[in-house]
Order: structure tokens, then sequence, then C-alpha cells
């Protein structure tokens, strides 16, 4: 008699098509149907759509927080990787540990 031999994840299959479920609604779905009504603008009424300046406004606005954001980032990276490289502090493994395992997700 073979027994079946347990999965090390419990419940992974239903976990998936949850996943996969809630992916096609909330993103899949809004994506095609943006590009799909893309398809049906002549080329003049779709540039004029992407340089109207509420969208372009949009377009600086994004870019904008995305340039400051990224700047912030690299700051306070470059600060905690001088900081446990340099100095030897309690808690420094664990600092270390937590920037690992962002760095691995």
């Amino acid at each position: 008699m073979v027994l079946k031999q347990r999965s090390i994840l419990p419940g992974f299959g239903l976990a998936m098509g949850f996943t996969l479920l809630y992916l096609s609604l909330v993103v899949l779905i809004p994506i095609a149907a943006l590009f799909l009504r893309t398809t049906t603008l002549s080329w003049e009424q779709f540039w004029t759509t992407i340089t109207a300046p509420r969208v372009v406004a949009s377009y600086k606005l994004s870019f904008g927080a995305s340039l400051v954001a990224a700047l912030i980032n690299a700051s306070f990276g470059l600060l905690v990787t001088w900081v446990l490289v340099r100095y030897s502090f309690p808690g420094k493994r664990i600092v270390d540990a937590l920037v690992l395992s962002s760095l691995v997700n």
C-alpha cells in the first residue's frame, strides 16, 4: 500500500487559486479593458488624450513622487549600510537579518 506524501504547504492549491482569481479580477481585467478601449481610438484621439494638461500633470506627479521616494530610499539604505558595516552595536544581527530578508523578498 502506497501512502500519499503530505504536502509541505497544506492548502497551497486553494491559496494559489484564490491568488490567481484575485489577481485577475483586480489587476488583469482592468488592464485588458484599458487596452481594448485604447485600440478603439484613432492616433489623433490617442495623442490628444495622452497630452492633455491634466494627464501631463499626473505624469509629472507620478514620476516626481517616484524620484523622491527613490532618493529617500537610497539615502536611508546608504545610511543603514554604513552603520552596519562600520559600527558594532546591540541588535546589529537583527537589523542585518531584517535588511537581508527584505533583499530576498
